[in-house]
């Protein structure tokens, strides 16, 4: 019987180290695949994923979406003026073809890559996330660190799975920081995002009701916002900027080292409105005194985005009239909270998202806006799954207490609630209305969700 079982146990320490070894090769050979892809890139110096745009000399990586193979158009990404394409189905690198590289899985090739590149360069990275402002305090930032610093920052809303290794991948060794934007619609995104690039600094704008399709619950939404925190406490000399008054980021943050702004006084960079009438005017306080700064941005809301500016460009030591001087000159793009001016009415237009923190926070700001005639356009909030019909109840039911002249509401989830206001199924329908019925003299808030495409009625207002 001992026999026996010392011969099991030698056959098992046997294939143990069988196992290991084999588990080590794989290792070493995916880390050689993406040494050798690295060397690749350097000769490339860009990556697209796009067949459409192929800049001369470039790096195509093919990736697979619902509708689409990225490996069907590596040739002719080629043809096109790319230097190399990377292909994951062994068919599309039969061809006796050296520029055609093979590996395992495009997608993961293509975030191992971003994070390798991050590491050889070494850039000091501030990562964002939030479920409100993230867009516009990204770029805040990166306009107030400009004035002193070659920085690189996330273009447009480029934050998922495959837009942050891009953003990464254009990184160069003169940008001296970099703000890199990440989103999440799902518990363990920003997790997965955070090993990809690895930030030294972190914030979290805030936490609010979106995606709860996604996240379950809005506690859900903590836990992986939350993330970010979780990444740089396993980091050395990391730093968090915080909102000092946000209940839900303070318990989550300990053990963080916190620079912290807000509406407190003696905070790193406190702040408060001066008016907002609609564009934002505020005074902030650092270590030089207090500076008055009017802003191109429409709602108080905005206070938080603008004190969270001043806080990193404080920390890295923009002087702090230059940071004024960044904040004042700012112009958001993109429909978020942009004033347009119409031969017939005023329009704050904020049609690029929505969800129920961000509609409560337009319309509360709206409602203290100076004008004679004020109308507000609504539509729909999307993903939030079995809490629409409460949110959208709750969005009514506050607009009853605004005493708005005229409220339009659009889309199926506003349409199931019961009440006055008048309703349309869609934008084309409201259209429609106002072609023969457009009216004058209103200032107009148009908010909702981006697929409900509410950025195509500027034109008809």
């Amino acid at each position: 019987m001992y026999a026996q079982l010392f011969t099991f146990c030698r056959f098992a320490m046997y294939f143990s180290v069988i196992f290991v070894r084999i588990i080590r090769l794989k290792i070493k050979k995916r880390m050689e695949t993406i040494t050798s892809l690295y060397d690749f890139f350097t000769e490339c110096g860009q990556v697209t994923t796009d067949s459409r745009n192929c800049p001369e000399g470039s790096m195509f990586i093919a990736l697979k979406g619902g509708n689409f193979n990225g490996n069907a158009f590596a040739e002719q990404a080629l043809q096109k003026g790319c230097r190399y394409a990377v292909v994951d189905e062994p068919e599309y690198a039969q061809k006796d073809d050296p520029r055609i590289l093979l590996v395992e899985d495009c997608l993961k090739a293509l975030q191992e890559l971003a994070n390798y590149y991050r590491r050889q360069l070494g850039t000091r990275i501030i990562g964002i996330t939030g479920t409100n402002g993230k867009t516009t305090t990204k770029e805040l930032i990166a306009t107030v660190l400009g004035r002193k610093y070659n920085v690189l920052y996330t273009q447009g809303n480029l934050n998922n799975h495959i837009g942050v290794p891009l953003t990464l991948l254009r990184l160069k060794p003169e940008h001296e920081i970099a703000v890199v934007e990440m989103g999440a619609s799902h518990p363990g995104e920003i997790h997965m995002l955070t090993h990809i690039v690895e930030p030294d600094y972190g914030i979290i704008t805030n936490v609010g009701k979106a995606h709860l399709e996604g996240f379950g619950s809005f506690e859900g939404v903590i836990r992986t916002k939350g993330e970010l925190y979780d990444y740089l406490r396993s980091r050395k000399n990391s730093s968090v900027f915080i909102q000092n008054e946000n209940p839900y980021l303070n318990q989550i943050a300990e053990g963080l080292n916190c620079i912290r702004y807000g509406q407190t006084e003696g905070l790193y960079v406190s702040g408060h409105v001066l008016k907002c009438s609609p564009f934002l005017a505020f005074a902030w306080i650092g270590e030089k005194g207090l500076h008055e700064v009017q802003t191109h941005l429409i709602g108080t809301y905005n206070l938080d985005n603008v004190l969270a500016a001043a806080a990193i460009g404080r920390f890295f030591g923009v002087e702090e009239e230059e940071i004024s001087l960044a904040l004042s000159s700012y112009i958001p793009q993109n429909n978020r909270s942009q004033l347009e001016e119409t031969p017939n009415n005023h329009l704050i237009v904020d049609a690029y998202n929505a969800n129920p923190t961000s509609m409560m926070a337009a319309l509360e700001n709206f409602r203290h806006v100076e004008a004679a005639h004020k109308m507000v356009i609504l539509g729909d909030m999307k993903e939030l799954g079995s809490s629409s019909k409460e949110e959208h109840a709750k969005i009514v039911d506050f607009l009853d207490t605004c005493n708005f002249e005229k409220v339009i509401l659009v889309g199926p989830e506003f349409g199931c609630i019961q009440t006055s206001y008048e309703k349309y199924p869609d934008v084309d329908t409201l259209i429609d209305h106002l072609k023969s019925d457009c009216p004058i003299g209103f200032y107009i808030l148009v908010k909702g969700s981006n697929s409900m495409k509410l950025s195509r009625l500027p034109e008809f207002l």
